[in-house]
């Protein structure tokens, strides 16, 4: 007769005791790499003449354009920012083609990045010519054969 009122009551309490510890928040888990010992900080980039070295491969004709390969290093003591190349192409003394390339990222100093731009072929194209800037100025290139 009695028992017919304890067996909610337990049901109750039983309920509550396995339920509680599955609503308790996990604890974060344990990170598995070590952070880094300082932060990265930025560095201002370059202002005025920037120095690089450029080495440039032969221009290939490949279909309707004309390409030339370039393998830039950064020879400055600082980044250069949107580093720009503009390569104009001539035959018989007139501008007859031209490309733009864009180089988004930062040079970081030492660093050595490979390039290419694409320039509509043009039967009278003869004799190229690249000038180098940056957002923050000019570039002075140097030819090289090889990097140092």
């Amino acid at each position: 007769m009695n028992r017919s009122v304890f067996a909610p009551a337990l049901a109750l309490l039983l309920c509550a005791a396995v339920c509680t510890p599955s609503f308790a928040q996990a604890q974060p888990a344990a990170p598995t790499t070590p952070a880094p010992a300082t932060k990265a900080k930025f560095v201002t980039p370059i202002k005025g003449q920037a120095t690089i070295e450029v080495i440039q491969a032969p221009s290939k004709f490949a279909g309707k354009e004309i390409v030339t390969v370039y393998k830039i290093k950064n020879t400055s003591n600082a980044p250069i920012a949107l580093l720009k190349i503009d390569e104009y192409w001539y035959g018989k003394g007139k501008l007859v083609s031209s490309d733009t390339y864009r180089h988004r990222q930062p040079l970081a100093p030492g660093e050595i990045i490979e390039v290419s731009t694409r320039s509509p072929a043009n039967p009278g194209a003869e004799v190229s010519q690249a000038q180098f800037s940056h957002a923050n100025g000019t570039v002075k290139p140097v030819k090289v054969k090889a990097f140092k």
